[in-house]
Order: C-alpha cells, then sequence, then structure tokens
C-alpha cells in the first residue's frame, strides 16, 4: 500500500468542491462587494457560499468525508469551535477565497479594534449548521 496523501494541501480549495464556475461567480462577487461592503451584511453573505459548499460535500461523501479534505472541514465545522482545529482549517479555505479576490479580510473598526470577515462569517455558518432544521 502507498502513502495516504492528506488534502488539506495547499491547492485544496472551495473550488475543488464547488466547481470553477460557481467558485468564479463567487470571487467575482466579493472583489465588487467586499471592499465597500459592511461586514454584518458580508458575514452571512459567506457563509451562505459555505452553507453550499456544505451541501455539495454532504451530497459528495455519503460514506463519510476523508479526515482532512474540504469536505471534512465544512461538515465538521461545528463540532470542534472549543479547540479551533476545524474551524482553523476551514479559516484557510476561506481565507483563500478572500486571496483569489484580492480583497481584505482583516479590518480596524472605529475604536481601533482589529477583526476578520472569515471569523465573522464562519462564525455565522457555524450557527446556521447548530440549527435545529438542520438536524432533520
Amino acid at each position: 500500500m502507498g502513502k495516504k496523501k492528506i488534502h488539506t494541501e495547499e491547492k485544496a480549495t472551495l473550488q475543488s468542491l464547488v466547481g470553477p464556475s460557481t467558485y468564479g461567480v463567487w470571487v467575482n462577487m466579493l472583489k465588487i462587494l467586499v471592499p465597500g461592503g459592511r461586514t454584518h451584511r458580508l458575514a452571512p453573505l459567506v457563509a451562505g457560499m459555505l452553507q453550499y459548499a456544505a451541501e455539495q460535500a454532504g451530497q459528495r461523501s455519503r460514506s463519510g468525508p476523508r479526515h482532512g479534505s474540504v469536505a471534512a472541514a465544512l461538515l465538521n465545522a461545528s463540532e470542534h469551535e472549543e479547540d479551533g482545529t476545524t474551524g482553523g482549517d476551514l479559516a484557510r479555505l476561506v481565507e483563500r477565497l478572500f486571496q483569489d479576490a484580492k480583497v481584505k479580510s482583516k479590518r480596524v473598526d472605529r475604536r481601533g479594534e482589529r477583526y476578520s470577515v472569515v471569523e465573522a462569517a464562519i462564525q455565522e455558518f457555524v450557527r446556521w449548521k447548530s440549527m435545529p432544521w438542520e438536524q432533520e
């Protein structure tokens, strides 16, 4: 038997899950919306993108996603909230989306405190995943 590949490679992106067409639309949306967009509006938008990607992952991974895959990062997002392991994998994927769109995810509020649109989006996504209707 050969060595097992770990699928959290630098090249593994949301694009590998949703396809180049959908990913391209997301990149174009972020290019246009992020520079002047408000975080409380952008976070649910990006969380919706993650929700779509999670649905795609669920359809492709009926027997369960491979450990370390993009699908695993999405499907397990709410399971390891306290230790941040899955959140870190997911954050890298969403940061890559922002990088591909050539927009910044880090911001500073009026009081000079730093925050991240990516972190806000992941929090929103995890909140959606824990809603009762998602447990059906």
